[in-house]
């Protein structure tokens, strides 16, 4: 368990195929943070990781397999947390459909949220914090 405190960064719906698998859904809601905002309540002895990529590594619990946070080597104050894991959201607006160029062929975005190809101009938008 653990708890978020301030606001969170960009919102992003990520469609790249690690999100999809990580996820096991059509695409990942995602925020940056700053470290500092971010504490782990308990349960932090049964995190497990890994590598996903040359510079994000991924968080879950060992125990029953939910994705919790991402961390990023070249932005160690900086965390990638997934929406779905935080109780209590009440304004969630979406800024992008990221990795739309990878998306699965099975789901089709119907709204009028704008949709990139790859990434948002840079990677530097997705990473913002709003603290």
């Amino acid at each position: 368990m653990y708890e978020v405190t301030g606001s969170l960064g960009p919102i992003y719906n990520c469609h790249c195929s690690k999100c999809r698998r990580w996820h096991g859904s059509a695409f990942r809601t995602r925020a940056s943070i700053n470290k500092n905002q971010f504490k782990w309540l308990n349960g932090a002895e049964n995190l497990s990781s890994y590598k996903s990529s040359e510079n994000v590594t991924k968080f879950f619990c060992k125990t029953c397999g939910s994705p919790l946070i991402s961390t990023y080597e070249n932005k160690p104050d900086i965390l990638g947390i997934p929406l779905g894991g935080i109780e209590g959201i009440t304004d969630a607006n979406i800024e992008a459909h990221i990795f739309v160029g990878s998306k699965a062929t099975w789901h089709k975005i119907t709204d009028s949220v704008p949709q990139f190809e790859n990434w948002p101009g840079s990677e530097e938008a997705v990473r913002k914090t709003n603290t």
